[in-house]
């Protein structure tokens, strides 16, 4: 059997098998999702005694979990920009440019991702304490930025290694300075895969626990807030509100960046017309 398209339709045990491991991956997630609603506060009798809404009011008027989001938001944001910024510039020079160690230095700037989330976090607290830094919003911020300008380097250096160099050549032919080249050239081109790396690395640092947790001192953003929760055995679920909230926000971002790098290829908007 050919689907519209006409690919071939998938044998019924490649389906079952593809169903089993969506079950597989997103029944924890359920489980969190039903116990927002449960009426008892400490415990996960199945099935639940009484379905209620009354935790997410008791979620809203807690005062912890505002400042734990406002806190989690605010290191995304800067976080995200950082990542920007460099991640954009660490493309263009391994992408655009030719010189000696240049494959040294995309192994290097793809590192911080590989390696273990907590080797990442006591070198940072390593170094943070050798330069006898505070800890604080922007030791979160810049432990964060670590793994964030990866997933905007590997977003923006693919796309311009797809891409071909005329135009800017063209450009630059035609009397263009390096800076109105890039503004009217290549920044369109890779304004897609800057969205959906940005997107990307907000996710990321939003939900990040193991570099946050070498990096904060005694601040809490909001996935500590909830890991911190989970030896409360009152109240759980307020703490499963708000991963369900966490979860929402974190998909989000990850839904729009597969989408814009679905839709975003090929040169800039003029070179597709």
């Amino acid at each position: 059997m050919r689907s519209e398209q006409g690919a071939e339709a998938a044998p019924p045990l490649l389906r079952a098998a593809v169903a089993a491991v969506l079950v597989f991956l997103h029944a924890p997630f359920a489980i969190v999702l039903l116990y927002c609603f449960t009426t008892e506060d400490a415990s996960y009798r199945f099935p639940p005694p009484g379905l209620t809404l009354d935790w997410f009011a008791v979620a809203w008027q807690r005062r912890d979990i505002w400042q734990a989001l406002g806190l989690s938001l605010r290191v995304a944001a800067v976080s995200t920009s950082v990542a920007l910024v460099l991640g954009t510039l660490a493309a263009l020079a391994v992408a655009r440019s030719t010189f000696r160690g240049r494959d040294a230095l995309a192994f290097l700037l793809l590192l911080p991702i590989a390696l273990p989330g907590i080797v990442t976090g006591i070198a940072l607290r390593a170094a943070m304490s050798l330069g006898e830094l505070p800890f604080s919003f922007w030791t979160i911020a810049l432990g964060h930025a670590t793994f964030c300008i990866v997933v905007v380097y590997n977003n923006v250096v693919a796309r311009l290694r797809r891409q071909s160099t005329s135009h800017l050549e063209a450009s630059m032919d035609l009397g263009a300075a390096s800076l109105e080249t890039f503004r009217r050239i290549v920044l369109p081109s890779i304004a897609t895969s800057l969205a959906a790396g940005g997107m990307l690395a907000f996710a990321l640092s939003f939900d990040e626990v193991i570099v946050t947790t070498f990096t904060a001192g005694q601040q809490e953003t909001l996935p500590i807030w909830i890991l911190n929760q989970l030896t409360k055995p009152r109240q759980r679920p307020v703490t499963n509100v708000v991963a369900v909230f966490v979860v929402i926000v974190t998909a989000v971002p990850i839904l729009l960046a597969q989408w814009l790098l679905g839709r975003g290829e090929g040169g800039p908007p003029e070179a597709r017309r």
